[in-house]
């Protein structure tokens, strides 16, 4: 395991479409389910309402700050991997704001320095991509790959037409240096697509947290708020209200 002093929690927050508050509930998750010494940095263009033993830190630069598409489908998590990240060393843990810690975080700080991601959830990929990961867990060694970075800043428009966000193009870029793994699939499911499932039966039963999970992650919709009211399902997926998110959410 790493050192304390080289063991990050990081996350970032932009625009207005997550509250202070979820950063907060964040932090308070993290320190419920991390048992080891850490930093909590968020990295934010506005750090008000936070709480105060979260670390706030400026965005990182992307170098596209004047186009709009930066601040959409998740390009931003990408100047994470410049040459330096304020002041942290060593292994960072990215966690996206709206995900639902329920167990010990622990496991996800050891092990080797590679790339871990959430493989993503959808069945079946169309481009020979089955490899693509979901960013909403992440793990990356600090400062280890900054021509990452420094080709985004370069060919930012080209990227962002061949491929469709921040996932595909750290998957690729990980995957083509055979430096991407994923997450043992228990480790952290999706909320809509294993704690509720489809079909009738979402009308009848509660969902529920698998087993051997770790991190629910509310990816799409619904988010936390919503699915803890029983609000934004499908036609093919009922959402019934679901309690333990408050157990478990902040």
């Amino acid at each position: 395991m790493l050192n304390a002093d080289r063991r990050n929690i990081v996350c970032m927050k932009w625009g207005t479409k997550f509250p202070a508050s979820d950063v907060n509930r964040l932090r308070a998750m993290v320190r419920r389910h991390l048992a080891t010494p850490h930093r909590f940095v968020c990295f934010t263009d506005n750090p008000e309402g936070l709480d105060t033993d979260i670390d706030a830190r400026p965005l990182p630069d992307v170098g596209w700050e004047d186009q709009p598409d930066i601040n959409t489908h998740g390009w931003r998590k990408v100047g994470l991997f410049g040459e330096t990240l304020a002041d942290l060393e060593g292994q960072a843990l990215y966690l996206d704001l709206d995900v639902v810690i329920v167990d010990a975080l622990d496991p996800f700080l050891e092990g080797d320095t590679a790339f871990k991601v959430i493989k993503d959830y959808r069945p079946v990929r169309w481009r020979g991509d089955g490899f693509v990961g979901n960013t909403s867990v992440m793990r990356f060694e600090i400062g280890a790959h900054p021509e990452l970075l420094e080709r985004f800043r370069r060919e930012f428009p080209a990227i962002r037409d061949a491929l469709r966000n921040e996932q595909e193009y750290l998957s690729h870029y990980f995957h083509e240096r055979g430096l991407l793994e994923h997450w043992p699939t228990a480790w952290c499911p999706s909320f809509k697509r294993h704690c509720v499932g489809v079909g009738p039966l979402t009308w009848l039963r509660t969902p529920s947290i698998p087993s051997g999970a770790r991190v629910i992650v509310f990816h799409g919709s619904p988010k936390p708020e919503e699915a803890l009211e029983g609000r934004g399902g499908k036609w093919y997926r009922h959402i019934r209200p679901t309690p333990w998110i408050r157990d478990h959410w902040g």
